[in-house]
């Protein structure tokens, strides 16, 4: 553990200054666009612009990496990325903002995928699954005290927007400064929907459904608590609650995943998920009751812990029960197979449930995610009919980030590495070693 940290401790710097200023800046807008008034479609419009820049980063990146090598387009993406900051605190309007978080969504897949190409290049068999694990760590703990710095300043100044591109614009100097030289780059192809359905019907309709239900989850909690007239303060409480209580979840569920059928964790989570959404749905009502009828906040913040807990870990089982039914040298491209399917259901997540949040107003918020929570539940009970289960002793579950890449996913250390390309030797180094 110590020599990963020796080794890494740049990369892991770096990344966790970007996710502080991720997590700071996702929260920010939110409650920037309640400030200013923008209408729950167009901020659910709006926050959608970063999937659907994800998406299109995570198919064109590798070309750049190709092209012009790790540190160039690290630099590059991470220095458009604190330059987009800025810019929301100058245009301020949804559709400009709108085509701003496209920008970001690009420049962070990008940078998820330089770091993970080099954790990839910095470890073996042996340290892989801990290299996973302190990568998942920092990810998770940087974005959920990232949601704190809301206090620093008003959103409805420019000093947060400044603070946010100071924390992008720091990260590259460690980076930036490291001896070790960059890793060649392994590009890793996917498979089609439709392999992926014919291989694992779950696992392909479960990742879209998933990828749908987590983009409006972390996008528009923070406009939902605003607009239940939450403080900052509480509403970043809330906010790292819902991130460290799924990234603690991983291990436990993980545990049941391995020991029971993948599909019955998956039922139960799901379905627990919805049920303590309903439960938030209560609590947030009881709060504004008249009187002594009126409860405190903590049990709203009792009742996203637990939703969390269920809903987070979930498409790392979906992807372990993927891999129950190929081979191992399928996992990363089932994985990426994976990814893909959860991009396309997330790029339509936060404008979807904006539009349950205007039909039924902000308990749509949550009506939204029971609802795709229970479709996944649903699915899963159909092909628990249909389909025995299958076992697979390479497969195992492993705790993952959702933000994880094609690259990431090869860090699993049930997964083996891309082996490198072997150059051929010419004729004259040949006739050289006859002597």
């Amino acid at each position: 553990m110590n020599k990963i940290l020796k080794n890494s401790w740049a990369l892991f710097t770096g990344m966790g200054l970007i996710m502080l200023a991720h997590g700071y800046q996702s929260s920010l807008l939110g409650v920037r666009a309640v400030a200013e008034e923008f209408s729950l479609t167009a901020t659910g419009f709006m926050l959608s612009g970063y999937f659907v820049g994800y998406f299109i980063g995570a198919k064109t990146i590798p070309h750049f990496i190709l092209r012009v090598g790790h540190i160039r387009v690290f630099a590059a993406f991470a220095s458009i990325a604190s330059i987009v900051v800025l810019l929301h605190s100058i245009i301020i309007n949804p559709f400009s903002w709108f085509i701003l978080r496209v920008i970001t969504g690009i420049s962070m897949v990008s940078l998820y995928t330089i770091a993970e190409s080099w954790l990839n290049d910095r470890s073996n068999n042996k340290n892989r699954g801990s290299v996973l694990s302190i990568y998942m760590i920092v990810l998770y703990g940087s974005m959920a005290l990232g949601m704190f710095f809301l206090n620093f300043s008003s959103p409805v100044k420019f000093e947060p927007f400044i603070l946010v591109s100071l924390f992008m614009s720091i990260s590259l100097i460690p980076i930036l400064l490291t001896k070790r030289k960059a890793p060649t780059f392994k590009k890793i192809t996917g498979m089609s929907l439709k392999e992926l359905y014919e291989i694992s019907p779950l696992g392909m309709v479960g990742s879209l459904l998933y990828g749908t239900t987590q983009s409006a989850l972390f996008s528009l909690l923070a406009v939902y608590a605003a607009s239940m007239n939450f403080s900052i303060f509480e509403i970043s409480i809330v906010t790292f609650l819902l991130a460290i209580s799924g990234a603690v979840a991983q291990w436990p569920i993980g545990m049941l995943s391995d020991t029971f059928d993948r599909r019955l964790v998956i039922i139960y989570s799901t379905f627990g998920a919805a049920f303590f959404g309903l439960c938030a749905i209560l609590a947030g009502g009881q709060m504004y009751l008249p009187g002594e009828l009126a409860t405190t906040k903590k049990w709203f913040y009792v009742c996203i812990i637990l939703f969390s807990f269920c809903s987070l870990p979930m498409f790392a089982i979906i992807f372990a029960h993927t891999n129950d039914f190929i081979s191992k040298e399928k996992f990363v491209a089932a994985g990426a197979g994976l990814q893909f399917a959860f991009g396309l259901g997330a790029m339509s997540g936060p404008f979807l449930c904006s539009i349950f949040m205007d039909i039924v107003g902000n308990n749509g918020y949550f009506v939204f995610l029971i609802f795709f929570h229970c479709l996944i539940g649903f699915f899963a009970l159909h092909r628990m009919r249909v389909r025995s289960t299958k076992e697979n002793p390479d497969s195992q579950f492993t705790a993952m980030p959702q933000t994880i890449t094609p690259l990431g996913l090869e860090l699993n250390p049930i997964t083996e590495p891309i082996e490198e390309p072997k150059k051929v030797e010419n004729s004259t180094d040949q006739n050289k070693n006859l002597f």
